[in-house]
């Protein structure tokens, strides 16, 4: 027996030496795999993080979209009804008292025309720009249609208004179109 028990005794600790090489293998092995995991949870944390910034962006840019076209949408279309504002306001202009005595009702409706069209138009946030004669001339809100020396004027001051212009919120539509003074006051 003795020997079997010496036999068992050599064996344990070569068993135990080759045991702790093939444990600390294996511990090293988890180490790399804890690290491997941890640098995949890593990459999708910021994977993640990235694609939520994204979709905030995302979101945000849609909002700003959807702002700027419930704003500015209707621009063309406000545009292309100037021409109507500009034709009935010189329809007005040009009515002699005979011809408002006379057409009473007509001219009352032309009026109201307008009106309306004022109202719409300040409903949507467009604005005139109406300078006097006397204004300073404004590259940022007027057009020079022409430039004329007129005594007693000063240089770059408006002598003319042709056509009202006009704001969409805060964006120039149409430019005041004016005649500016060219010569200096006299």
């Amino acid at each position: 027996m003795a020997g079997a028990t010496g036999t068992d005794e050599t064996d344990k600790p070569e068993t135990e030496e080759s045991d702790e090489p093939a444990a600390t293998d294996r511990e090293a092995e988890l180490e790399a795999d804890i690290e491997a995991l941890k640098s995949e949870r890593d990459e999708m944390r910021d994977r993640w993080m990235r694609a939520l910034a994204d979709a905030e962006n995302s979101r945000k840019r849609a909002d700003r979209d959807r702002k700027e076209a419930e704003n500015y949408g209707g621009s063309k279309l406000a545009r292309d009804l100037l021409p109507v504002y500009d034709n009935l306001s010189r329809a007005l202009h040009t009515v002699t008292d005979e011809q408002r005595e006379a057409n009473t009702a007509l001219i009352e409706g032309i009026e109201l025309t307008l009106r309306e069209l004022v109202n719409v138009y300040s409903k949507h946030g467009i604005t005139p720009i109406e300078p006097k004669v006397g204004d300073r001339f404004d590259p940022q809100y007027h057009e020079a249609m022409f430039e004329a020396p007129v005594p007693d004027t000063n240089a770059g001051d408006i002598i003319q208004v042709s056509a009202v212009g006009f704001m969409l919120h805060d964006r120039l539509l149409r430019p005041a179109h004016v005649g500016v003074s060219s010569s200096p006051a006299s």
